[in-house]
């Protein structure tokens, strides 16, 4: 009799656990769904989404480093869906639901399914990891392979060697993906080799090596080895390299601590209390856990304390928060479980956490909110229908901002029919360009517009913000008097010019004015074979 029973209590739990799994899934696929982005909402977002038609860094289709494996798995899934944002925010939507269940599973193992039930919800109703379910973005990509990779290396630092080998390809793998993983969960990986025996480990980097090379090979026969290299050298010398802790002051770094914490608070809202408690709730935790977590995190948090970190790329900080869920569905368990109220009330207590974060998501004045992701697409599809008849791409381009939101990227991609040029030109190691976009292709341009081609529009940035608007005066003021006019149409001012004034944006080029003879398509021939 009690042996059934046991085994009747064993297949209960697996049931249930089945239930819990199926149950987190399908609300983070529904809560994703409702309110997914139907436009490319950032910068990064267009990159991808370029790269989905033609692969190439130097040009930042996508940016670089590349994300190629990112880049050529979004074509398959574009041949369902022949639109580039559904495309890639269903890869957010289904990558959300594999890291939530991927969080529980890891969850469960370590402290059981009370803890593991906790840490889906709290990943369910993360405001961060919401946003970026619904978003056309790598980040969440990410989150999911550290989870991933943290459930393969814990099943390594206990011992079992058949596992290392399987956790040196999810590594090579996410790198593909991101390769920026290979700094943040390398150490992870190098660390639970430490367990097994030095063949099992030596199996385990020759499968990591071969995995890297597997996808690097290709990546660099695809844009040319030197090409791509001196783009992603650009890319660093001109945002992350500048404000490093070793070249900058300290002040940039004890700045980037702050915008961490303030990540945090963002991305777990009323569960960011948890660790408060948590500590003394649960004083007899395994320490190999509390160790093997240290090692998780740590790579990410020294890396974006001392090297790069702005708030607008707050995704970055996904990676880390599986292993933060894992500790905090603990906490929140524990704090369930001891709290003096009837089960009522404690279940309306939770209630009322998820709607507090679930309201931090839909109406935070903060780019990562639903609210913020809807005005911007009211903001860009006003734009879209405007732009066209205030100036016809016959004889007018467009001046677009190098900016997250509403920039050049956005212009050249949703009116495809106009040339547009970014501003500011950017600085290579091949000299000064300007990235020039038409037909959703991207090239870099230093010469006059072509011959047809006699004024330009400056595509409008977002609306209620000082220093767009500040930016904007700025740039006004770098012409002579009453040269420049505007139009106002859907609430945005539309300031329109003479190309024969672009010199001012674009000092170091050739005088921008049109030339007899110049054609745009051997104009951006010769660009390309550069």
């Amino acid at each position: 009799m009690s042996e059934n029973h046991g085994q009747s209590s064993g297949t209960s739990m697996m049931s249930r656990r089945s239930l819990d799994t199926a149950a987190l899934t399908a609300t983070i696929a529904l809560t994703r769904f409702v309110f997914r982005s139907h436009y490319l909402y950032d910068v990064d977002s267009v990159n991808f989404a370029l790269a989905l038609k033609r692969f190439d860094p130097t040009v930042h289709q996508p940016h670089p480093p590349g994300y190629f494996l990112y880049v050529y798995l979004g074509r398959l899934v574009n041949f369902l869906f022949q639109d580039a944002n559904t495309a890639l925010v269903a890869f957010s939507i289904v990558f959300s639901c594999a890291a939530g269940l991927m969080i529980y599973i890891l969850t469960d193992s370590w402290f059981a399914r009370n803890a593991a039930v906790f840490a889906g919800l709290i990943f369910v109703f993360s405001p961060l990891a919401w946003f970026h379910g619904t978003v056309a973005l790598i980040y969440i990509v990410e989150a999911f392979f550290s989870v991933l990779t943290g459930y393969l290396c814990w099943r390594v630092y206990l011992g079992t060697a058949s596992f290392a080998i399987p956790a040196a390809v999810v590594v090579g793998i996410a790198a593909g993906f991101r390769p920026s993983s290979l700094l943040l969960l390398c150490p992870l990986l190098l660390f639970s080799f430490g367990k097994v025996k030095r063949r099992n480990a030596a199996g385990g980097v020759a499968c990591l090596v071969l995995t890297l090379f597997a996808w690097l090979i290709p990546m660099l026969r695809s844009t040319g080895g030197e090409a791509y290299f001196a783009a992603l050298e650009s890319l660093w010398l001109a945002v992350p390299s500048k404000g490093m802790a070793f070249n900058s002051s300290l002040m940039n770094s004890f700045v980037r601590a702050l915008v961490i914490v303030g990540i945090y608070l963002l991305c777990f809202g009323c569960a960011a209390i948890l660790p408060v408690t948590g500590f003394r709730a649960n004083p007899s935790i395994d320490r190999r856990k509390a160790i093997f977590t240290r090692v998780w995190i740590a790579p990410g948090l020294l890396f974006f304390t001392l090297v790069y970190l702005k708030f607008v790329n707050s995704g970055y900080l996904l990676a880390l928060v599986p292993p933060v869920c894992v500790w905090m569905g603990l906490w929140a368990s524990t704090w369930y479980k001891t709290l003096r109220l009837r089960p009522a009330l404690k279940l309306l207590l939770v209630g009322a956490c998820a709607a507090a974060n679930t309201l931090i998501f839909l109406c935070a004045p903060v780019y990562c909110s639903y609210r913020s992701v809807r005005q911007f697409e009211m903001e860009l599809r006003s734009i879209v229908e405007v732009l066209p008849r205030i100036a016809s791409p016959r004889d007018t381009m467009i001046v677009g901002f190098d900016s997250h939101f509403l920039g050049y990227r956005h212009a050249g991609f949703y009116l495809p029919g106009y040339l547009t040029v970014q501003f500011p030109e950017v600085h290579l190691t091949s000299g000064t360009w300007a990235f020039a976009m038409q037909a959703r292709n991207t090239w870099l341009e230093n010469r006059p517009p072509p011959n047809a081609i006699h004024n330009f529009i400056i595509f409008p940035l977002p609306l209620g913000d000082n220093e767009y608007s500040d930016y904007m005066a700025l740039v006004r003021k770098r012409f002579p008097p009453g040269e420049l006019r505007t139009v106002i149409r859907g609430g945005h001012g539309f300031t329109t010019g003479s190309v024969a004034d672009l010199q001012v944006l674009f000092p170091d080029f050739a005088p921008l004015v049109p030339s007899v003879g110049t054609n745009q398509d051997s104009r951006r021939n010769i660009v390309n074979s550069r």
